[in-house]
């Protein structure tokens, strides 16, 4: 690296997140609904979290997964919601680098502890209904403790390399992101430096990241199908599918969301739709989460009710 791309990058303090700023009238109603927004998803989170603890019933390996489900999306919204509401509010939208850095190091950890941790869930799920007879046994506490340590894990080594890389890249007098937060695309368009191998090793990271538990949890899913259809009662088969229906919903949110940020802009040219894309991944799904397993889930409203 040359002395002038050394002082331009050690020049770069902050970022401007351009984020709504395009709609000034829309300022106080996008603060007040996100605001809204924040607050139910922390309270139904946490209270989540709290039901789970408290009540000996839910101390089960799939409640063990949603209260790390939980806990994730808390951290999530948090990450991402307190700076795009200040920002409303003051309208001061610059955001440091090592600010940016971290948003996205943490914005990306999550993401990818998500995508193992609802592979581990399916997996749950297809031990329960596929599996019952062995599912105490193979279920038991060590296991979980391994699973969700090891997608806690990976998802920090994933998010790790990425931003490690990112650190290394050069800015130079382009300082303003088209987005709400730190997020990887809108931020390397930012650098005057080569970013191939960035991006090549970012694919890479995220291909491995996503696409073996996508496919893991599609595999538990057809299977978890076939053994509902073979239930002769029809009884048998909506009780057997209603223990999975509430992840069921959660992974395919959660991977449409991926699909409409990720992939639709680049292979349709979407790209003015991203942020509103962008919203509905990184908002929308972390309030309804909890709302989808408290609401159709018989054991947490009995638990809600007894509170």
């Amino acid at each position: 690296m040359s002395a002038t791309e050394k002082q331009n990058q050690t020049g770069i303090t902050e970022f401007i997140l351009l984020g709504f700023g395009n709609l000034p009238d829309l300022q106080v109603p996008l603060f007040l609904l996100f605001l809204v927004i924040y607050v139910m998803t922390v309270t139904g989170n946490i209270l989540v979290l709290v039901l789970v603890a408290a009540n000996r019933h839910l101390h089960t390996p799939m409640y063990f997964f949603l209260s790390n489900l939980s806990c994730l999306e808390t951290c999530y919204s948090s990450t991402i919601l307190p700076k795009l509401l200040a920002s409303f509010l003051t309208g001061n939208r610059s955001i440091s680098y090592s600010s940016c850095m971290t948003q996205f190091f943490i914005f990306a950890f999550l993401v990818g502890v998500e995508c193992y941790l609802l592979a581990v869930m399916s997996y749950d799920r297809y031990l329960a209904v596929c599996k019952p007879l062995h599912y105490i046994t193979v279920m038991n506490h060590k296991l979980c403790i391994a699973l969700t340590a090891g997608a806690w894990v990976s998802g920090f080594m994933i998010s790790f390399v990425i931003t490690l890389l990112m650190l290394q890249m050069v800015f130079c007098d382009r300082t303003e992101i088209d987005h709400f937060f730190c997020d990887f695309t809108p931020v390397i368009k930012c650098s005057c430096s080569d970013t191939f191998l960035i991006e090549a090793v970012t694919s890479l990271m995220a291909a491995t990241c996503t696409t073996p538990p996508f496919l893991f949890t599609v595999a538990s899913y057809i299977l978890i199908t076939t053994n509902v259809l073979r239930i002769p009662s029809a009884t048998g088969r909506q009780k057997a599918f209603s223990t999975c229906s509430s992840h069921l919903i959660v992974v395919t949110l959660f991977y449409t969301a991926l699909i409409l940020v990720y992939m639709l802009p680049k292979a349709y040219n979407l790209t003015a739709f991203n942020k509103l894309f962008s919203v509905f991944y990184t908002v929308v799904t972390p309030l309804v989460n909890p709302l989808i397993y408290s609401l159709r889930n018989k054991e947490v409203r009995g638990a809600l009710a007894k509170e």
